[in-house]
């Protein structure tokens, strides 16, 4: 598929939606290079997706009752190498530092992690269960749970989740509920996704808030916590889509707040090119959009090696030893 740059991206977005010409989109998180396809044009030899609704794969679409993938068929053989511990605690440490001193509030803190496994990426996208997926022939697969925005009925919606245990814990639920640390991180990236969406929409509300989500994963069952955010936006919007999806870019809950200074700390912190690794991927088609943030993400880099791309929101109350044990935590295929 050809990429195209942010200006290209947005007006060609615009012009398909403002034509109801139905089409997949792909941003990576420096919005530098961006995938637009119209849904007849994509070759399944090279790109396959699931989004709820709309995909081109053989298997049965996902459904918010439930996937109906098919089951692997094999042993599952998974490797993970943990981050090193000493670097991973200079980026938290340099983080906190900027935490401490009032320069950001929240910041997403990410690394890549080489994994080993017999799964290809193509093997990973057909028997993964997730509300969102994609694959890219010797690229990446994103199996992502997470929402960025939905639009129906001129209505726009955010679904920011943050905030994860083990669901195996002993009262799992209320430990995660009653974590000071994960309820100050979920307030504040659900006050900052009010923010983003009220410079593209009006009426914007929290209309439901910090709900708990259960994730099944090859290692075990995991929760989060997530909300809903909605607003209104004018009658006009299908001709700016474009505008509207980049102007929210890139998502709070991958970034952090205030946005901007926070980018800047966590580009000094990281050591790596995030690439498609925390932009959106999405849809549009009949004046409805359904999108979702590019987390649980695997890349494959040209020497065939696989990494897997993970992170987490870092605040004052963060301790390190938490939050390098939530990164291996959230290395897993939902394959089960």
């Amino acid at each position: 598929m050809q990429v195209y740059r942010k200006e290209e991206a947005i007006c060609r977005m615009n012009t398909l939606a403002k034509a109801n010409v139905p089409f997949l989109f792909v941003i990576d998180y420096a919005q530098e290079r961006s995938y637009i396809e119209t849904f007849d044009k994509i070759d399944a030899a090279t790109c396959l997706f699931q989004f709820r609704k709309a995909g081109n794969a053989i298997e049965p679409a996902i459904t918010d009752s439930g996937a109906t993938v098919q089951q692997y068929a094999g042993k599952i053989e998974w490797q993970v190498t943990p981050p090193d511990p000493d670097v991973y605690k200079h980026s938290f440490d340099l983080v906190k530092q900027n935490l401490l001193a009032g320069n950001s509030y929240l910041a997403n803190l990410t690394c890549k992690v080489p994994v080993t496994t017999n799964l290809t990426l193509k093997d990973i996208f057909l028997h993964s269960k997730a509300l969102y997926k994609l694959w890219m022939k010797d690229q990446f697969v994103c199996f992502s749970p997470e929402i960025f925005v939905r639009i129906e009925e001129g209505k726009i919606k955010s679904f920011p989740m943050k905030g994860t245990i083990d669901a195996t814990l002993p009262n799992a639920e209320n430990l995660l509920m009653e974590d000071e640390k994960e309820a100050a991180e979920h307030a504040t990236i659900v006050d900052l996704i009010r923010n983003d969406l009220s410079m593209v929409a009006g009426q914007v509300r929290v209309t439901s808030y910090r709900y708990i989500d259960h994730l099944q994963t090859n290692k075990g069952p995991i929760l989060q916590t997530s909300s809903e955010i909605c607003g209104t936006l004018p009658c006009d919007y299908p001709g700016h889509i474009g505008d509207i999806l980049f102007k929210l870019l890139p998502a709070g809950s991958i970034t952090g707040a205030p946005k901007p200074k926070t980018m800047q700390i966590i580009a000094d912190a990281e050591h790596y090119d995030r690439g498609f690794y925390t932009g959106v991927m999405g849809y549009y088609a009949d004046s409805q959009l359904d999108s979702a943030v590019m987390i649980r993400f695997i890349e494959q880099e040209d020497n065939g090696q696989l990494y897997f791309k993970a992170g987490g929101g870092i605040t004052a109350q963060s301790r390190y030893e938490s939050e390098y044990n939530e990164v291996i935590q959230k290395i897993y295929v939902p394959i089960y």
